[in-house]
């Protein structure tokens, strides 16, 4: 069994930390209401191992790998909205679900990817409304014949090219639906696997038919309080390490001549290279980001996100930025090898407990001992700040959100997994 934390003490914990906040000029119970204002998109993938619910067995294609057969895997949309339910309950602040095409319900019948409609989804808005979950949207540009040797949108074969234009055409207007019905924007992301294994001969052919089947795709003026169109660059995938066609270069160029908003994966880049750095650069020339949060582990291996320096430093960069209207988030991980539950909870808490972290930091005081040319002054208070008592301030957070305080959650997901995941075979 884990502690339940007395709620009295994690009260009284607060206040001592209320006040040594306070010194440097922060007030906390401000910084919870802005808080409990910043969204986390969560992953609907990670209930499912990437499946989805078009009657295939298992991931296949695109570069992506889930790995490890840990027992209890959502099998229909019933039982991953029930997870999803159960861990949201474990989970403080605001509430989105980010869905991938492939996640539609068509009561059994085999839809084609470029004939998905919002009628294939409405279980979903209709759930997200009884919940008050925002949704957000993927298209699906793998696990599928025409994606099977690597190209989708840059294929040389205009008639497969030409479905994948209708695919993601069609996934625009889902989120759209999405968001009109949900009173919030959904946003609408675009990543595609097209690469190859060794070198190419022609780096430009495939870009420039990326270009064009991008801009049909986006075509058609959507209003922007039902969705927000993003796309996603990629280092590197399995069978696409020598070339994407969707690189980084290639979509900060297209994002920012299109004025649109550009997505950031934690995982999606050189491993020593970090992305905190990149977000102050990019919004003095785009008005929004995206930021797909996730751990990579040498490679783009989508591990659960933990509070650590790659996490902190991307919220803290927010922060200083003063941009967290201007950056939406939302976690991709997925991990087989243990309780799905778990790894969500753990990705989501560890991601909002980061942003709560940057939001804590007495910001003002080291931006006046950088005016002033104090750099030493500066670098000795980012070290002091860092053993202020954010853990009591967290704690508070969680007890006004209803949501368990501590490892107090971890004996619930293992009552869930013994009454509800045990059964799935």
């Amino acid at each position: 069994m884990f502690p339940v934390t007395d709620n009295d003490s994690v009260r009284k914990a607060y206040d001592g930390a209320k006040a040594r906040y306070a010194a440097f000029g922060v007030d906390t119970d401000d910084v919870l209401k802005k808080l409990s204002s910043i969204p986390v998109s969560m992953n609907c993938w990670q209930g499912d191992d990437v499946v989805g619910f078009e009657g295939q067995s298992a991931l296949s294609g695109g570069g992506i790998l889930a790995t490890g057969n840990y027992p209890g895997r959502a099998r229909t949309p019933a039982e991953l909205r029930k997870d999803a339910e159960f861990a949201f309950g474990l989970i403080p602040g605001p509430r989105r679900f980010n869905l991938h095409a492939s996640y539609l319900e068509a009561g059994g019948k085999s839809i084609e990817r470029d004939q998905i409609g919002p009628e294939h989804f409405t279980h979903w808005i209709d759930w997200a409304r009884g919940n008050r979950i925002g949704l957000d949207f993927n298209g699906t540009f793998f696990s599928h014949p025409k994606a099977a040797d690597g190209f989708t949108l840059a294929h040389p074969d205009a008639e497969v090219r030409n479905f994948w234009i209708r695919h993601a055409q069609a996934s625009r207007k889902i989120s759209a639906a999405m968001g009109k019905e949900l009173g919030t924007p959904s946003v609408d992301n675009l990543w595609i696997p097209d690469g190859m294994k060794d070198y190419p001969a022609n780096r430009r052919k495939y870009r420039d038919l990326l270009t064009d089947s991008l801009d049909r795709v986006f075509s058609e003026s959507l209003d922007p309080a039902h969705t927000i169109d993003a796309v996603e660059a990629k280092l590197f995938g399995i069978g696409s390490e020598a070339y994407v066609v969707g690189s980084h270069e290639y979509y900060v160029g297209y994002a920012v001549s299109r004025k649109m908003m550009l997505c950031l994966d934690a995982g999606h880049f050189h491993p020593t290279e970090q992305i905190s750095d990149k977000i102050s650069a990019l919004l003095c020339f785009l008005d929004d980001l995206l930021l797909h949060v996730s751990r990579p582990m040498r490679w783009d291996s989508d591990h659960v996100v933990l509070m650590d320096d790659a996490t902190t430093g991307i919220m803290s960069e927010i922060k200083r930025a003063n941009a967290f209207g201007q950056v939406r988030l939302a976690v991709d991980f997925f991990d087989a090898s243990i309780n799905r539950i778990v790894a969500w909870t753990v990705g989501m808490r560890a991601t909002i407990r980061s942003v709560l972290l940057a939001l804590l930091e007495p910001t003002q005081q080291l931006r006046d001992a950088e005016e002033k040319g104090r750099y030493g002054e500066r670098l000795a208070l980012m070290e002091e700040f860092k053993t202020l008592p954010f853990g009591a301030i967290w704690d508070k957070y969680c007890l006004d959100q209803g949501v368990p305080v501590g490892s107090a959650w971890i004996d619930s997901v293992k009552t869930y997994e013994a009454t509800e995941l045990s059964k799935r075979c």
